[in-house]
């Protein structure tokens, strides 16, 4: 049977995958145009994948030249020759590789080039691009040049002349033979690359690949992609599942982020149907629920990425903290460098005009990480950790007491601080106290569309259970009445009685302490510090 894979290229005949043909379709269109472009997505996005299914297609029309320079060492970038002899090496041999000499290249020509590596003549990337052209001019069809992990080499001042050959070449097409289309892959926007290699202003925007075309293929899984894929898996294991609700929720959880939807899969097929005494499906909404849960509290090389890049790019994890703990908006604006960089890694997108968090996943992560650094430091997590038992009884979580306890910790330790302080950490505070009661066994997350200054909604899952718990600034009884309208709306929303409003109020004639109201026939719980 097939598998769920997130460690490398997936194989049609091996592995589970989301059918790609109509992104396919929309690349050959590029490449059957002659474009150069680069197919820059975030790490684990399914480059590969897609390089080699499309290389695949191209076949029937074309010579497809599929090289990797993650297979050249940085000390084969060191000088010209020594670039050129080992690029013309991992050439030759993948074409020697995929037999295609029988398909259209000209044997002598590879001779020829084969015999200038071993006599020493080839020096420079004059002499190879020379080479090259005779080799594109000879060949029986057009030429694809696909190059997949160009991150490996882009902090070399040689690879930057590579593709200045490139470029030279492309722009001389009509003179000289060269290559019908270059396609080269890697998370960084070629187009910038002097923003990684040189940070001084100067050369900031000065690549030589300002001939590509924009890559702007969505390579993110839609619900229905993912519905074929568990379709696939059910048929094959007999599963019996709601395939449709199931792809809905994973899509919820990843915005369709192709490892992130896989590993939901995998960690489903391999840990939790494994374990005979789960006590609920596996396929479902909790089993999606609990996979998230493991996936957070693994290690894996995408968020070793993640808290990698977190470090390297301090004003990124300011913009981060920021929409996530005050609710901050931001203009969605390609020329802030942080922006431009938390896009390219695939944390941020462009969310109607405003910076977001890619998906979900990402948030509850960058709550995990941002939290852990106050653990140490702050009386809340604590005091929430001392009264970790007297929360669950029977395996139930007492949100309603989780309320009253914060309420009565919050007023002691930090019931004097002003506005400003309140404003900036008070949200921060309630989950940082939420934090140890429910790890390990629950997870909450954000509501992403009801986060800004005002509101805030958290979303728990404990075993099963769900919460609703919406953090607002008091603003006037007004707005009051209309926030508790909002709550039980939503409550209506994720079909639940009961909800929760924690008030964070700077009236000085304020009620500190717990409520129960109704609103329409929702129980709203209402905490006020």
């Amino acid at each position: 049977m097939k598998t769920f894979q997130t460690t490398g290229k997936c194989i049609p005949s091996r592995h589970y995958m989301v059918n790609i043909d109509e992104k396919l379709a929309q690349i050959k269109i590029m490449v059957d145009h002659g474009s150069y472009f680069v197919m820059n997505r975030a790490r684990q996005y399914g480059k590969t994948t897609t390089l080699s299914c499309l290389a695949d297609i191209l076949r029937k029309e074309y010579i497809v030249i599929s090289l990797d320079f993650q297979k050249l060492s940085n000390a084969e970038f060191s000088d010209e020759k020594r670039f050129c002899v080992s690029f013309m090496k991992l050439f030759l041999r993948t074409v020697n590789n995929r037999n295609l000499l029988m398909n259209g290249l000209n044997p002598g020509v590879t001779k020829s080039l084969q015999e200038s590596i071993e006599t020493g003549i080839l020096e420079t990337l004059g002499q190879m691009f020379e080479s090259l052209s005779l080799l594109c001019e000879t060949a029986a069809k057009p030429i694809v040049l696909m190059i997949d992990e160009v991150d490996s080499a882009s902090n070399n001042q040689i690879f930057l002349d590579f593709l200045a050959q490139l470029r030279g070449y492309y722009l001389d097409r009509e003179q000289a033979a060269t290559f019908h289309s270059v396609i080269l892959a890697g998370v960084y926007d070629i187009k910038n690359l002097k923003l990684k290699i040189r940070p001084d202003a100067e050369h900031r925007f000065n690549s030589p690949w300002n001939i590509a075309e924009t890559f702007d293929v969505d390579m993110s899984f839609s619900i229905h992609g993912i519905e074929g894929m568990l379709m696939d898996y059910a048929s094959e294991h007999h599963a019996d599942m709601d395939v449709f609700e199931i792809a809905k929720s994973i899509h919820e959880y990843t915005s369709g982020y192709p490892f992130l939807v896989s590993y939901i899969c995998k960690t489903i097929d391999t840990i939790l149907l494994s374990n005979k005494n789960l006590g609920f499906h596996p396929w479902s909404q909790r089993g999606i629920a609990e996979a998230v849960g493991i996936i957070l509290r693994e290690r894996s090389t995408l968020f070793d990425s993640f808290n990698h890049q977190l470090d390297e790019y301090p004003d990124m994890q300011s913009m981060l903290k920021n929409i996530l703990f005050q609710g901050n908006r931001y203009s969605y604006n390609p020329y802030n460098d942080a922006i431009n960089l938390g896009t390219m890694f695939g944390y941020m997108k462009n969310d109607s005009g405003s910076v977001a968090v890619s998906n979900r996943i990402f948030e509850m992560w960058l709550y995990n990480r941002f939290l852990s650094e106050d653990e140490l430091k702050d009386t809340t997590y604590d005091e929430a950790q001392r009264s970790h038992d007297q929360f669950i009884r029977g395996g139930m979580l007492n949100m309603d007491l989780i309320l009253h306890k914060f309420v009565s910790h919050f007023t002691d330790v930090y019931g004097q601080n002003d506005e400003e302080f309140l404003e900036k950490h008070g949200r921060k505070l309630f989950l940082l106290y939420l934090k140890p009661i429910i790890n390990g066994t629950g997870h909450y997350y954000v509501e992403a569309e009801t986060r800004d200054r005002e509101r805030t909604d958290v979303i728990v899952d404990y075993l099963g259970q769900q919460f609703v718990i919406e953090m607002k600034i008091w603003r006037g009884a007004k707005y009051h009445a209309a926030g508790e309208q909002q709550l039980a709306d939503y409550l209506e929303q994720y079909h639940l009685k009961k909800g929760y409003l924690l008030i964070f109020s700077f009236n000085q004639n304020k009620h500190v302490g717990i409520k129960e109201i109704m609103c329409n026939d929702k129980i709203l719980v209402e905490a006020t510090v």
